[in-house]
């Protein structure tokens, strides 16, 4: 899981305050998690005893998330339906596969690859709507894939684990599916129903939700590392080549599933975003909770990486001009290149 995403475009002078706060957190965010790890790993027996509260930590991130979702956001979905589906397709269909991919071929032990193998089956993190809009592409769309990957986790993430990581460790189908109903479907539903309730409330406390949101990932990262404090020594490289392996392929085969599939270039970035970003903060506490501390491990390693790899390839993205969008057949252009300005200067 990620900071709260940039939900506005900006004007021709630059972004709104809530808009660059969440920049500057997305930002920040791998450095508060790289000292909430370090502060973890040398004081384990601080940190430790707070593992029960990661599903609270969790959820409070969710809840922040749905704080920044809106009616509009929920209507993108139905204007632009198949290129949603298209988006959560790739994603639960590319990044758990391709985790499994990467347990074989480093083979990784049982616990490590049921930890990649649950980030493979998490839905999107809100990081890739921050970065998305950093790399001037389509950030509807991508709030749009990251809301619907998000309400199909509960059956999705537990029944894919189930099936690619059951070899490895037993998984415990109904009970992670009933933990990711209370730890993120609930929050998101609360924070969308306070938003529309008490929207003024929300603006007003906006540009401080990515805050908050990093803080609450940070907690989490500091409790896992310091469950797993004692392997990071000897798993720690192996891990991180895993966890940077299975963030690359899925940046690459997002971009490459929308390319082949001839849409437009700020879409194109922003599918890359949802099916390379996951919501990495779900895998840990999912794997804290019902399999070891190592098994959340690679969770961990996940948040710091995905937010340096993304804001690197917004920054190379951003740098890189549009070029014409595609045509099909027909020599029209794909619904997508018409369907939102994301792509334009003030995105």
């Amino acid at each position: 899981m990620s900071p709260t995403p940039a939900h506005q475009a900006s004007g021709g002078t630059g972004a709104p305050a809530d808009d660059r706060s969440s920049i500057i957190a997305v930002t920040a965010l791998p450095v508060l998690v790289v000292i909430a790890g370090v502060l973890g790993f040398l004081l384990p027996d601080a940190f430790t005893p707070l593992a029960p509260s990661i599903t609270w930590a969790l959820g409070v991130v969710m809840f922040f998330m749905g704080l920044t979702l809106t009616v509009p956001d929920f209507a993108r979905i139905a204007k632009r339906p198949w290129i949603a589906v298209l988006g959560v397709v790739t994603q639960f269909v590319a990044m758990p596969l391709l985790g499994l991919l990467v347990v074989t071929v480093y083979s990784l032990p049982p616990e490590i690859a049921v930890g990649v193998i649950l980030v493979g089956c998490a839905p999107g993190g809100t990081a890739s709507n921050v970065v998305t809009y950093l790399a001037k592409g389509d950030t509807a769309l991508s709030v749009s894939i990251t809301t619907l990957s998000t309400l199909c986790a509960p059956v999705l993430t537990p029944l894919l684990t189930l099936w690619l990581a059951g070899s490895y460790m037993d998984v415990p189908f109904w009970s992670m599916f009933v933990s990711i109903c209370q730890t993120v479907l609930v929050p998101v539903i609360v924070g969308v129903l306070v938003r529309v309730f008490a929207s003024k409330f929300v603006d007003t406390i906006s540009p401080v939700l990515p805050w908050l949101a990093s803080i609450a990932i940070a907690y989490i990262v500091s409790i896992v590392v310091a469950g797993s404090a004692s392997s990071i020594a000897t798993a720690g490289v192996l891990v991180l080549l895993a966890v940077v392996t299975h963030n690359l392929l899925g940046l690459g085969v997002g971009y490459g599933v929308a390319a082949a599939c001839r849409l437009d270039t700020p879409t194109r970035r922003a599918v890359s975003f949802e099916v390379g970003l996951q919501n990495s903060g779900l895998a840990s506490t999912l794997a804290t909770t019902y399999f070891s501390p190592l098994a959340a491990l690679p969770g961990a390693v996940f948040s710091v990486w995905h937010n340096v790899s993304g804001a690197v390839l917004a920054s190379l993205f951003a740098r890189r001009p549009y070029g014409k969008p595609p045509v099909d057949a027909a020599g029209r252009e794909p619904a997508a290149a018409g369907a939102t300005s994301a792509g334009t200067a003030s995105r």
